[in-house]
C-alpha cells in the first residue's frame, strides 16, 4: 500500500479526482472521497454530477440508504468508508489515520499547492503516515504532467 500525495497547482481538482477514481474503479476498487466537513462533501457531490464533462463518475453522498453499494462514496470526517472502499482520497485537508492504511490498496492526498496552509497540512499528513511506516510518494505537476519528486518507505 502506498500513499500518494498530489501537489496541484494548475490542474482542476475535479478532473484529477475523476481520473484517479476512474483508474481505481478499473482496478475493481471502491473509492471513498473524504472531505473535512459536510458542506464541502455536498459541494463535491454536486460538482461530480457535472464533471467530467465527457463522462460520468458513479457516486453518492454518504448518509443515504445505499452507501454500501456506491462505487464512489463522498463523506465528511474520519469515519471508515461505508462502501468498503479500497482507495481513499483525502481532499482539502481531510484527515487520514495511519491505522487505516492496512485495509486499503491506496491512499491519495490531493492538496492545493497555491495555498500555504494546505501545503503545511499535507506535510503534516506525510509525516504522520511515513512516521507510522506507510510508504509514500510525492507527485507534483510539471508542464501538465505528473512527476514523482519524493518517495519514502518503498
Amino acid at each position: 500500500m502506498t500513499a500518494r500525495f498530489y501537489h496541484l497547482v494548475r490542474m482542476d481538482p475535479r478532473a484529477v479526482v475523476a481520473t484517479l477514481a476512474d483508474r481505481a474503479l478499473a482496478e475493481g476498487w471502491r473509492v471513498a472521497l473524504r472531505l473535512p466537513d459536510a458542506d464541502r462533501a455536498a459541494w463535491w457531490d454536486a460538482a461530480l454530477w457535472l464533471h467530467p464533462e465527457d463522462g460520468f463518475l458513479p457516486h453518492g453522498l454518504a448518509g443515504g440508504p445505499h452507501d454500501a453499494r456506491q462505487p464512489v462514496l463522498i463523506a465528511a470526517g474520519a469515519a471508515p468508508p461505508a462502501n468498503g472502499a479500497r482507495y481513499l482520497m483525502s481532499l482539502e485537508g481531510a484527515p487520514v489515520d495511519p491505522g487505516e492504511a492496512a485495509g486499503l490498496a491506496r491512499i491519495a492526498v490531493l492538496f492545493d499547492g497555491n495555498d500555504p496552509a494546505a501545503v503545511e497540512t499535507a506535510r503534516g499528513q506525510w509525516r504522520r503516515l511515513t512516521g507510522a511506516g506507510v510508504a509514500a510518494q510525492y507527485w507534483a505537476e510539471d508542464g501538465g504532467r505528473w512527476v514523482k519528486r519524493a518517495e519514502s518507505g518503498t
